[in-house]
């Protein structure tokens, strides 16, 4: 028996869970191209970066106010306010235009931010440029000893909120693990306007270069192992609150994936494993995740996902403290 591999995300209609997750794969119309002949169901575009966006803002402004100061007629600037013109990312916008072009498959954009602010603007104009959906990708390290554990989760909710009052498309909201009540918190984000939950988030670790003491990026891929902080979360959330739920990290062949749906996931992201092995081990995974399904009788993804999550499982505790307990007595 063949499995129906169809399923939805957000809403949008993918023909398999199988999504190319933001990096730089995604960059260019080249590789969205090559990935989709691959037979990826949808992509997410690498970010447009907060920092990137203030920044053109901030230089734009400043050539515009060149020289402003000397001339009393010109105290606030020779130029009209800017605050709704379009003074950066072109690029991104051109790529993003180019892929809903070429493309076949749901292009979702993404913004990658910390803070509240006009840069959160830029939602609505990928949303204008066709995006058929936008991941939020928040990446904040807690490092400030004046802001609580409260702030932070405030700063997620307000940002999700501002993101979500600039667009009607479907939002999905990529978070990092370190929130002392996950299910607490995928709750709020919910409330907020949170359409689909990515999980996890993986914040690069700095390194030090000891020759020069400086500190350097240090990108490590990652591994198979890596999935299994999703594959909890993901059972544990999608047996509490109805929302979409993607993993991301650590998915390198079908069985993973599979892993991952039984546990709840509406989609399988991949990124390190296209990095090492390029486009075409998208049809490599697809084959090895529609196989196992097949072979075990499923009719259906949607008849097997969330078929092993904590509710469905006889008990429920394995993905929780018992888990633990398991693990360290049979080692």
């Amino acid at each position: 028996m063949s499995t129906d591999m169809r399923t939805s995300y957000m809403g949008l209609d993918l023909a398999h869970p199988l999504v190319a997750s933001a990096s730089p794969l995604t960059g260019s119309v080249d590789s969205l191209l090559a990935l989709q002949e691959a037979g990826v169901a949808a992509v997410v575009l690498p970010s447009l970066f907060e920092e990137q966006v203030e920044h053109e803002i901030a230089a734009f402004r400043n050539q515009l106010d060149f020289g402003a100061e000397f001339s009393p007629e010109a105290y606030d600037g020779y130029f009209p306010a800017l605050d709704g013109y379009n003074t950066g990312a072109d690029e991104y916008l051109d790529v993003l235009v180019k892929a809903k072009r070429e493309l076949t498959i749901p292009v979702i954009a993404s913004l990658n931010g910390t803070s509240e602010g006009g840069w959160t603007h830029y939602a609505l104009a990928l949303q204008d440029e066709g995006a058929d959906a936008l991941e939020l990708n928040i990446y904040h390290v807690a490092a400030d000893p004046s802001e609580n554990a409260f702030d932070v989760e405030d700063r997620y909710l307000r940002l999700v909120e501002q993101v979500r009052g600039e667009v009607q498309i479907p939002l999905a909201v990529k978070i990092a693990p370190f929130f002392s009540s996950m299910s607490n918190m995928a709750q709020r984000l919910q409330s907020a306007g949170a359409d689909a939950l990515v999980l996890f988030n993986r914040f690069y670790q700095p390194d030090i270069d000891l020759e020069r003491l400086v500190v350097t990026p240090d990108i490590v891929l990652s591994e198979p192992v890596t999935m299994r902080l999703a594959l909890r979360w993901i059972a544990i959330l999608s047996a509490q609150i109805d929302i979409d739920l993607a993993a991301t990290g650590g998915v390198h062949d079908g069985l993973s994936a599979a892993k991952l749906v039984l546990a709840g996931a509406d989609a399988v992201m991949m990124a390190s494993s296209l990095l090492k092995n390029g486009p075409g081990h998208v049809r490599t995974v697809l084959d090895q995740m529609t196989d196992w399904f097949s072979t075990h009788d499923y009719q259906s993804i949607e008849q097997a996902k969330g078929s092993v999550n904590q509710a469905a499982v006889p008990d429920p505790s394995a993905f929780e403290r018992v888990n633990y307990m398991k693990a360290i007595t049979s080692y």
